[in-house]
């Protein structure tokens, strides 16, 4: 039985029958996009149930083994050649339990996206695409796919057609921009329905971008 993480929840209207479960960066919180909510013009979308989760602290490699809120450990700057599988798996059960306490809740799973934000990104597309009941799409911004190499032989054929908001900094030095197209071009190259969007910023939100969210979850989430 896996632990229910910490949430921050929002909802945008009583009697939510939606859910977007949002994921923070490396050394966040989960009040760190609970502030963006008051900015998304929702008209349009069904009540949704915000929920902000709560990574674990726990050493970092990369930040010399510094503890802060994390879902899994980086070992080099370039994210991809040494991969903490375990603890991506970790936080992946740790997911999955908040997906499943919203069904129990009464949201269909088809009516739940998965979001994140940068290493809250990488969650984001590693759970979702796993996922054996059909969501409602995957909103990844300023991350990447991690653990690529097997990503074709885990993915589950219940998310092979729901739609997917990347977006990416044309100037990030953190997650660089090649990271986020490798991903976009290993999820088109097997199927998967990809919206790309870049922005002129670093590694950060763009208003545009803020924008472009909300008409996502009008798509995914209508009333």
């Amino acid at each position: 039985m896996t632990a229910l993480l910490d949430c921050i929840e929002l909802e945008s209207a009583p009697n939510p029958t939606a859910a977007v479960i949002w994921m923070h960066g490396l050394g966040a919180t989960s009040d760190d996009f609970a502030g963006l909510v008051p900015e998304l013009d929702l008209e349009g979308c069904q009540p949704i149930r915000f929920v902000f989760p709560q990574a674990p602290s726990i050493p970092i490699t990369i930040n010399g083994g510094y503890v802060m809120p994390g879902w899994y450990d980086l070992y080099g700057m370039d994210l991809v050649s040494k991969q903490d599988a375990a603890g991506i798996q970790r936080s992946e059960a740790a997911i999955a339990a908040l997906v499943d306490r919203e069904v129990a809740r009464g949201i269909a799973a088809d009516h739940i996206v998965l979001a994140g934000f940068s290493q809250g990104c990488a969650m984001a597309l590693h759970t979702a695409l796993r996922l054996p009941h059909k969501i409602a799409g995957v909103m990844a911004l300023s991350g990447y796919l991690p653990l690529a190499d097997r990503f074709a032989t885990e993915r589950n054929a219940a998310n092979a057609s729901t739609p997917i908001f990347m977006a990416h900094g044309t100037q990030d030095p953190v997650v660089i921009l090649k990271r986020g197209e490798d991903s976009r071009d290993a999820l088109a190259a097997l199927g998967h329905k990809v919206q790309w969007h870049t922005y002129p910023m670093p590694h950060s939100v763009h208003p545009r971008e803020i924008a472009d969210i909300a008409a996502f979850l009008k798509q995914v989430l209508p009333a």
